[in-house]
């Protein structure tokens, strides 16, 4: 594809405003105020938030978008112009076309002049039988249609369900004027893109050494990226904002919620283990090195569908005799939710909690939760059929008996499923500023494999491997027994029903990283993690950020919507394996 006459060779200053559907309201404006920009994106969409949109688009056919960007854009919109800033958002959500519209009349009404973009296409419920109950089916768009519509001249762009990392890598290819097959300037543009698609989190927000590196993160500025044309890229923050930007916060984030070396999108597949992380100085890390292949051939379509409805009581064990406690209470359960005329919800299911310690100061810390999740195809069957009886063994049942919340209706849930359809069968349609329709739907991926890829005989950065187990040796070094979390990092993230945990060494320690991969096998990770042990675990390892990768797949159920555990989205899931004990050799502590 030959480069239009618009491309430029200078670096493209690309920011985050907005790493979720309720992120931090003042960062738009927060963004266009802290220092020079080109281009402003927001990501405001994720598995559970087109669930949301799914239902607000029920009540009203005009809704199904973020409203906050709307909110946003009062004060901002102006901003924007002045400075000559181009906003590109994923806010349309399910309605991207009632969003643009909006945007039109609010430019209107505060006399911003503004011209409007937007992408459409991803919507696919109405284009196949997706089966019972689906609420929401929208394929991830590749960045096609933001680059048309920048290179049409848009101010603002609004698309609806675009890979994340789509809305950086979109507005890069328009920039530079890359061609759908320059693989690894993609690639480039990609990763930067999954770096900045979560906001502060790549700028020491959800940070597992915040406190070892003393960062301040009580108000972590917003992420943007230097984008080159070679593909590499800058991540940094504006001047003065709050939070930091280094090697361990960028690596964090390169690992939140992805799997193996090939991360697959509709523009290219990048390949992270090729990626290399270096410290270009304060609060500046560049990314070099990435390596692309085709995309896919196949598109994912998130799925959403109400799966039911849900209760939950919460029993407060306190002081002696917890187990025993317990057991009464879940016994008398049990007896009334099995009595004759009551039909018994499809789901029940138990946990206990230990919270409690022995001789407590505080009352609280004398308590544990014995916590009951019940769920059916009908609200009767889990609302106050299961609260009513549960508050009936107030007089009745173990001393000290109370409960964390009063009785409640039975509340729904949903459940996300990832279904595929032919890329070449999936429209992309860029609407213009002026009201053109531009179709940029692409056929299936060329299949030829870039030079100097990992796969052409050279050795890869990653490997799914895992070593032998050995006897340690004669002589091995002084050990002590102590939380992971003294030598390791981990973020961890939901995909569906599954959950990822990225570990990585602290510094990149070349030697720590041995021990690493030689000791937290899948198996250990099993008897670190108890919930796991059941369930299947893969490992990959990222040999450039001296980190492991495990994907474990089922732990979510039916994904977050469904409230499967009792940390639904696996965000703390890192956490509690950092805080598990194992016997480190003394001379990696610190």
């Amino acid at each position: 594809m030959t480069a239009p006459e618009s491309a430029s060779r200078e670096p493209l200053r690309i920011g985050n405003a907005s790493g979720f559907y309720g992120d931090r309201a003042e960062a738009l404006t927060e963004m266009l105020t802290g220092g020079p920009l080109d281009i402003l994106t927001g990501d405001y969409l994720a598995e559970l938030t087109m669930l949301i949109l799914g239902r607000d688009r029920l009540k009203d056919p005009a809704r199904g978008y973020a409203r906050t960007f709307l909110r946003q854009l009062e004060t901002g919109l102006g901003r924007a112009r002045d400075r000559g800033v181009t906003l590109v958002t994923n806010a349309g959500g399910l309605n991207p076309a009632a969003l643009a519209d909006a945007v039109r009349e609010l430019s209107e009404r505060v006399g911003v002049p503004a011209r409007v973009a937007h992408v459409e296409g991803d919507d696919l419920l109405a284009d196949r039988d997706w089966g019972e109950g689906v609420l929401t089916a929208n394929a991830y768009l590749g960045g096609a249609g933001i680059s048309a519509c920048l290179r049409a001249g848009a101010d603002v762009v609004v698309t609806g369900r675009v890979a994340d990392a789509s809305l950086v890598s979109g507005c890069a290819a328009a920039h530079f004027g890359w061609a759908d097959d320059d693989w690894d300037r993609l690639a480039g543009a990609v990763v930067a893109g999954h770096v900045l698609e979560c906001g502060t989190q790549a700028t020491g927000g959800n940070y597992a050494f915040f406190v070892r590196d003393g960062i301040d993160v009580r108000h972590p500025g917003f992420p943007l990226a230097e984008l080159a044309e070679d593909g590499s890229a800058v991540i940094t923050k504006h001047p003065g904002t709050g939070g930091a930007v280094t090697v361990g916060t960028v690596t964090a984030q390169l690992l939140y919620e992805t799997a193996g070396p090939r991360y697959p999108g509709p523009d290219v597949t990048a390949r992270l283990d090729s990626v290399r992380l270096s410290q270009a100085g304060t609060d500046r890390v560049r990314i070099e090195g990435v390596r692309g292949e085709p995309r896919p051939d196949r598109l994912k379509v998130g799925l959403t569908r109400l799966g039911g409805y849900r209760n939950e009581v919460t029993f407060v064990l306190t002081g002696v005799d917890v187990p025993a406690k317990a057991d009464l209470v879940r016994e008398q359960m049990e007896a009334a939710l099995s009595r004759p005329g009551v039909r018994r919800p499809a789901q029940v299911d138990w946990s206990l909690a230990r919270t409690d310690r022995a001789d407590a100061a505080v009352e609280e810390e004398a308590s544990a939760l014995l916590r009951l999740v019940v769920r059916d195809p009908e609200e009767s069957v889990v609302g106050r059929a299961v609260s009513g009886p549960a508050i009936e063994l107030a007089l009745a049942s173990y001393p000290g008996f109370h409960v964390t919340a009063p009785p409640a209706r039975g509340a729904p849930y949903g459940v996300f499923e990832a279904a595929y359809a032919d890329a070449g069968s999936v429209p992309h349609v860029a609407v213009l500023p002026d009201g053109t329709r531009l179709d940029v739907s692409f056929p299936a991926a060329p299949r030829r494999q870039p030079a100097g890829s990992p796969d052409d005989g050279a050795r890869p950065a990653s490997s799914t491997e895992e070593p032998p187990a050995e006897a340690p040796p004669t002589g091995a070094p002084a050990t002590r027994r102590v939380p992971l979390g003294l030598v390791a990092g981990a973020r961890s993230g939901d995909k569906g029903g599954s959950a990822n945990i990225g570990v990585w060494a602290y510094g990149a320690d070349p030697d720590l990283y041995l021990w690493l991969r030689e000791t937290l096998t899948t198996d250990r990770l099993r008897v670190l993690l108890p919930e796991v042990r059941d369930l299947p675990v893969t490992r990959h390892e990222f040999r450039n950020l001296a980190a492991l990768n495990f994907v474990i797949d089922g732990i979510l159920g039916d994904g977050v919507a469904s409230q499967h555990r009792f940390d639904p989205q696996a965000k703390a899931l890192g956490e509690w394996l950092r805080a598990r004990h194992l016997d480190i050799p003394e001379v990696l502590l610190p």
